[in-house]
């Protein structure tokens, strides 16, 4: 346990590490980083560790009972911390001093100090109560329901585009066999997926934002979501402007379809094998990143949602409520879910999967694409970055013919085979074919053509050599 904490305070300050001097008396902010904790994500409080320089100078032995009485006393008062909070104080030795080790967790529930509500970032504890669109969107955290599921009872079915439902119900029967929805007529389609709900506040029932977002009339939309747009990018030769550009703005099932082509337009394919099909890693990638930009947006913020592409990545951005900051760990990632309604329908027509397969699958489908690894760093923007340097060289408007999608996929691949060899002169065929998930004979097909790449040697005792002209 001391152990653990001496590393806490070895990495400094941030977000959920704070240190107070403390030696004889409770500082005045120290209730500020407990509600701002809490408020955020919750984190751990040193008293008697300098906030600077990281010392720990500890706090006096003759003062520990009266701070930590002084402690427990305030924040359960509702006058001072409301509602009151319950927290073990815990006192450690750390290379001979004493110091007080407070976890403050999570909150459930928005917490006011002193009337006033204090949340957390970077730069530490900062007080929010003036800033209406900060205030919404820590509410907006706290409580389970979401924005998407506002409920407009003056506008009725007519606001949205029926032939929009039906398409989407076509998608969700050929995907399944007697899907429930084959039964269904819309409304009782948008009532299935929560898409019709009742206003809590006035007792009326009515559509939700979810239910315009997915279906609406474009007209509609505009009307109760002026700021919606997603901005397409394509810049590779204008790296001022652009090349080609696509501002989207309809339903989210067209959308979604609008930036799949976007994106199918100007990246080369490249088609690996899994299992005993051979599937397209490009529109693998298109679909987790298209699907996140558009189901996990923060819908109440105005940010510009941006699905760009340039010559070494692609990334997208969205506006985000976060529940952590920094970038996300394949293996440390717990999914939160940002707008369950629409995430609903687009599993139930096949725009994705279930809640945190995402991240593997992008994970996965880009390194079979690039070789990279992609990165999600999680911000007030929710970020995405697809390295995609070593893929064959992109064209501005390509035609996507079958000729042009096999010679990016055989220089692709050639690319790879060179970035394998290059880093082991003596790896084998099989372990370069598990690696790009083709089949043995199908890497001998790319290396024959290939004709500045040679073997000298038989079995394991054999390696390969570049020629310099490659």
């Amino acid at each position: 346990m001391v152990g653990e904490l001496k590393k806490k305070i070895a990495t400094g300050e941030k977000i959920d590490v704070e240190f107070k001097r403390a030696e004889e008396a409770l500082n005045k902010d120290v209730y500020e980083t407990v509600c701002s904790f809490n408020n955020r994500n919750g984190g751990d409080l040193f008293l008697g560790v300098v906030d600077k320089t990281k010392e720990i100078v500890g706090v006096k032995p003759e003062c520990i009972d009266k701070m930590l009485k002084d402690f427990t006393t305030s924040i359960n008062n509702p006058q001072k911390i409301n509602p009151p909070m319950y927290l073990t104080p815990e006192v450690c030795e750390i290379d001979g001093k004493q110091i007080i080790h407070i976890y403050v967790p999570e909150g459930m529930q928005v917490r006011r100090l002193n009337g006033r509500i204090w949340d957390r970032t970077y730069e530490g504890d900062i007080d929010i109560t003036d800033n209406a669109e900060l205030v919404f969107k820590l509410y907006a955290r706290k409580q389970s329901t979401y924005f998407v599921n506002k409920v407009y009872p003056n506008l009725g079915l007519k606001y949205l585009d029926f032939d929009v439902i039906h398409r989407a119900k076509k998608m969700a029967m050929s995907r399944v066999e007697n899907h429930p929805w084959s039964n269904m007529d819309e409304e009782e389609i948008l009532r299935s997926t929560g898409l019709i709900l009742t206003d809590p506040d006035t007792g009326k029932e009515g559509i939700t934002l979810a239910a315009i977002l997915l279906f609406g009339k474009d007209s509609t939309i505009m009307s109760v979501l002026p700021q919606y747009k997603t901005d397409a990018i394509y810049r590779v030769k204008n790296m001022d402007r652009y090349d080609d550009r696509e501002v989207v703005i309809t339903n989210l099932v067209d959308s979604f379809r609008r930036l799949m082509d976007f994106g199918k337009k100007h990246l080369n394919d490249v088609f690996v094998t899994e299992g005993d099909q051979s599937i397209s890693a490009r529109d693998k990638i298109l679909r987790e990143v298209v699907s996140n930009i558009l189901a996990h947006r923060d819908y109440s913020n105005g940010y510009t949602a941006q699905f760009v592409i340039e010559r070494d990545k692609l990334y997208t951005k969205n506006s985000n409520l976060p529940h952590g900051y920094g970038e996300l760990q394949l293996n440390k990632f717990d999914p939160f879910p940002k707008n369950p309604p629409i995430s609903k329908v687009f599993r139930e027509i096949g725009y994705a999967d279930e809640l945190g397969s995402g991240m593997r699958n992008t994970n996965k489908y880009t390194k079979l694409y690039s070789g990279g690894t992609p990165r999600f760093v999680e911000e007030n923007t929710f970020e995405i970055i697809i390295p995609i340097e070593n893929v064959a060289e992109l064209q501005v408007g390509g035609n996507g013919t079958q000729d042009g999608t096999q010679d990016g996929t055989q220089d692709g691949t050639q690319k790879l085979i060179l970035k394998l060899i290059t880093e082991n002169h003596k790896v084998t065929r099989k372990a370069m074919a598990e690696e790009l998930n083709i089949s043995i004979r199908t890497l001998q097909r790319v290396l024959n053509n290939m004709p500045n790449i040679h073997y000298f040697g038989t079995g394991i005792n054999g390696h390969w050599e570049i020629d310099d002209k490659m």
